[in-house]
């Protein structure tokens, strides 16, 4: 079954220890809605850093990534309806992308 990855942009660090316990439950019920789709839970990302043939930035430019998952579907709009569901929309997006199998 091919993999997808949802790259996630924008979202923000919870202000309030009671924020931050909502935005933990609105995760682990989405991951909880997709079970065994997922292929592996990822995580937030921290610092970034841009690698090019002229050198190193950082903040990882325009649009950096926030976080990452992968999963298991049939097809990319079966990824995207997956997608659809995932709490980062509430402040940020989610780039859904296939994983090509080498």
């Amino acid at each position: 079954m091919p993999k997808y990855i949802f790259a996630y942009h924008g979202g923000k660090m919870p202000e309030t220890q009671e924020e931050g316990a909502r935005v933990m439950a609105a995760w682990t019920k989405w991951y909880e809605e997709l079970g065994p789709a997922i292929a592996d839970g990822g995580a937030p990302v921290m610092s970034l850093k841009t690698v090019a043939s002229n050198g190193v930035s950082d903040g990882g430019g325009a649009n950096p990534l926030s976080g990452y998952t992968l999963v298991n579907a049939d097809s990319i709009d079966a990824a995207v309806e997956m997608a659809k569901g995932c709490p980062i929309l509430e402040h940020g997006n989610v780039e859904v992308a296939e994983a090509m199998e080498m």
